[in-house]
């Protein structure tokens, strides 16, 4: 309803509960598979006030997390809330029967699977005392640990950029083919030359006011 696709790689996929839209249906070998039934007349009853909520998401006339607290926390029997989970029921198990059956779609997940993974451990990597978690606190000290480790992943993202697009530069001078299709395999996330915990240097008279204080390793008592 939004314009978008999501293909996630659904965990513990032999659990998932999938859904028929006609109960005397045939649906060959996936007949087993599909126990229970999807209400297609309830959906079609709320489409209209579907789309508008739809609407309100496109245009950011509503927030999304009032909405989605409004279709979580309503009253259990919100016929707007059943047409939405009825119609998730649909598309999940269309999902996973394509999933299921398109070897090419399993590929393709799981490549954007692995760009995302590779993705997450860099801001791991900086963010190294908490191993790239937040711990507990108010929402704008998160919100302002967030906009950091963003700022800082992307001032290195920018460096890697620059630093690949000199080496190509300079391979392409001393004659080396480089197709552009080759380039848009190589990805701007190594982060093994970055050090999260910074380098500090000391002068001699900050090492002498550690060492009278015993900070300095070969000045320490047992």
């Amino acid at each position: 309803m939004l314009g978008y696709y999501f293909m996630p790689r659904i965990r513990d996929l032999k659990d998932q509960q999938l859904y028929r839209v006609e109960r005397p249906a045939n649906a060959g070998v996936f007949t087993p598979l599909l126990t229970k039934t999807a209400d297609l007349d309830i959906v079609e009853e709320q489409w209209e006030a579907m789309l508008r909520v739809a609407l309100s998401l496109k245009q950011r006339t509503a927030p999304a997390h009032v909405i989605v607290q409004r279709l979580t926390n309503s009253f259990p029997a919100d016929r707007l809330s059943k047409a939405f989970t009825n119609l998730g029921r649909i598309l999940k198990t269309e999902y996973i029967l394509r999933y299921l059956t398109d070897p090419e779609l399993r590929r393709t997940v799981q490549l954007q699977l692995n760009k995302g993974e590779y993705r997450h451990k860099l801001p791991r990597r900086i963010f190294f005392a908490d191993q790239g978690e937040f711990t507990p606190g108010d929402y704008e000290e998160i919100m302002n640990k967030a906009s950091c480790l963003s700022l800082v992943s992307n001032a290195i993202l920018y460096w890697n950029t620059l630093k690949i697009a000199d080496i190509v530069d300079a391979l392409r001078h001393q004659g080396a083919e480089i197709e552009n299709d080759t380039l848009a395999h190589i990805s701007l996330l190594p982060f093994k030359h970055v050090v999260p915990n910074g380098t500090y240097f000391i002068g001699d008279e900050d090492s002498d006011e550690l060492r009278e204080s015993g900070v300095l390793l070969n000045q320490t008592k047992p």
